[in-house]
């Protein structure tokens, strides 16, 4: 049976967004549905945050050892692979009758995804070359930030109208029409790497960011004095730091850290390391004060903090037009430093206030995150060879998932600490608005940072992803805009 051709550039960029938007949606759509499952199977709502925690703890156990994978047994494999298992434990937790099994089957969900991402990103870097890596970035944000937007919105709607187990089964569609199109239509790609397994590294990076990123998953509801927190996050940081000495003296380590060597790629990781801190924690706090702070429901609040995608997917557009001529350092100083003011902004919506401004502000934020997402990306791996492209990405998501976890702990502990209620002066106890907008504040403070860590980008690293493309891609091009559909993924 003959298939028709496809270029793999469009190939790899369908079935990477539709991995990745499936995968990263989860995250957000499974918090929505916490407190079902929480009724269903008759437990405290501390007790059923093991369903998410084991999710990340598994999550962070795979992407130290994903570069190696890729690279040994070919990315197209591993990827698909991960794609595979990700949608069977997307099944299986749908079928789940009790909490410890979808707890077992939330780990194999973890360990999937924790390999989708960075090898999938692997996958893009290797087909695109350099001077379209600009192209890349725009393939790689529909996913990374449109996703969660989504999630409060679909997860609201499919247990207002099914039940909880949609949010899982959700999946399933998904995830075989993303593994049907890549077995038919990716390319193997290997680098032909004769490195032995790196049993130390692996052991010292898994169980390092395993306990660190519990101690920050679990440290704002069980208290950071809690022993368990305390002792798990000591551990975490003591690990890593024996992992990070190992790491620097062997010849053939699991992670390559000396990347961070690289001048662009350690100073764009810094950027995205605060401002992916400052954004996410504000993807949760936003939701926290509108269902909590203001009472409306979970499908108002999702309608609301939702046209942050429509400015990502706006704003990406521009930034991917505007790169070659203006380069990632004034783009990223110019998004985020809007950013940083629009965030500051939201301290001053209040318990009446029209929710079209805090939608409109929503949407300027998701436009000025992403005309500094996009330059971070592409300069990040400027100067990446192809052959330790795999191992870069799988930095570049170890520092995602700590940047989302870093925010996400800071900003409820800040909520929690100023308290979420307060006694009126009639003596009743009312939502206390005072500790979201403090948290709004930290998060424009951390891409405050962000943006003053831009300012130390060199457009000169990144010359080669600011060259104009040339005509044969041009025409390559062409091609992507006649395939249905690919031109709004591409």
């Amino acid at each position: 049976m003959h298939f028709p051709r496809i270029s793999p550039k469009v190939s790899v960029g369908v079935v990477f967004v539709a991995a990745m938007f499936m995968s990263i949606m989860d995250s957000t759509i499974v918090n929505v549905a916490l407190p079902s499952l929480a009724h269903d199977f008759g437990v405290a709502g501390t007790a059923i945050e093991a369903v998410v925690v084991a999710y990340l703890v598994s999550l962070a156990i795979v992407i130290p050892v994903s570069g190696w994978l890729g690279d040994r047994f070919g990315t197209k494999r591993i990827f698909l692979s991960a794609l595979a298992l990700f949608t069977i434990a997307s099944a299986l937790c749908g079928l789940a009758t009790s909490l410890p099994m979808l707890v077992v089957f939330r780990v194999f969900q973890g360990l999937a995804g924790g390999a989708l991402a960075p090898v999938g990103t692997a996958l893009l870097y290797r087909t695109f070359p350099q001077e379209e890596r600009i192209h890349v970035s725009r393939v790689l944000n529909i996913p990374t930030v449109f996703a969660p937007a989504m999630g409060p919105v679909i997860g609201g709607l499919l247990i207002d109208k099914l039940s909880w187990h949609w949010v899982f089964y959700v999946n399933v569609p998904i995830g075989v029409l993303a593994f049907v199109f890549g077995l038919l239509f990716l390319r193997e790609m290997h680098e032909r790497v004769n490195v032995g397994f790196d049993v130390a590294g692996f052991l010292l990076a898994g169980f390092g960011l395993a306990l660190t990123m519990y101690a920050l998953s679990e440290g704002p509801s069980q208290g950071w004095t809690n022993p368990g927190i305390l002792i798990s996050g000591a551990l975490g940081l003591m690990t890593l730091v024996v992992f990070v000495n190992i790491e620097l003296r062997v010849k053939q380590p699991m992670l390559d850290l000396r990347l961070l060597k690289n001048r662009p790629f350690r100073t764009c990781n810094t950027v995205a390391l605060f401002s992916g801190a400052g954004f996410m924690g504000l993807l949760y706090a936003a939701p926290l004060f509108l269902q909590v702070g203001r009472g409306v429901s979970a499908l108002t609040s999702g309608l609301t903090t939702f046209p942050e995608a429509l400015g990502v997917l706006v704003s990406t557009q521009i930034a991917a037009r505007l790169y070659p001529k203006v380069g990632p350092r004034r783009l990223v100083i110019f998004g985020l430093s809007c950013v940083t003011i629009l965030m500051g902004l939201m301290f001053f919506v209040g318990q009446n206030t029209d929710l079209w401004l805090m939608r409109i502000l929503m949407f300027l934020i998701g436009a000025g995150m992403a005309s500094s997402f996009i330059p971070i990306q592409v300069a990040a791996f400027a100067t990446i060879s192809p052959a330790a492209t795999g191992q870069a990405s799988a930095l570049n998501n170890a520092r995602l998932q700590v940047g989302a976890s870093l925010g996400v702990a800071l900003i409820s502990s800040v909520i929690s600490f100023v308290g979420i209620t307060q006694v009126n002066a009639n003596g009743a106890v009312v939502a206390n608005l005072a500790s979201y907008h403090t948290a709004f504040i930290v998060s424009a403070i951390l891409v405050l940072i962000a943006t003053g860590i831009g300012f130390t980008i060199h457009d000169s690293d990144a010359a080669s992803t600011m060259k104009s493309r040339p005509n044969e891609t041009a025409k390559q091009d062409a091609i992507l805009d006649v395939t249905p559909g690919v031109e709004a993924v591409l």
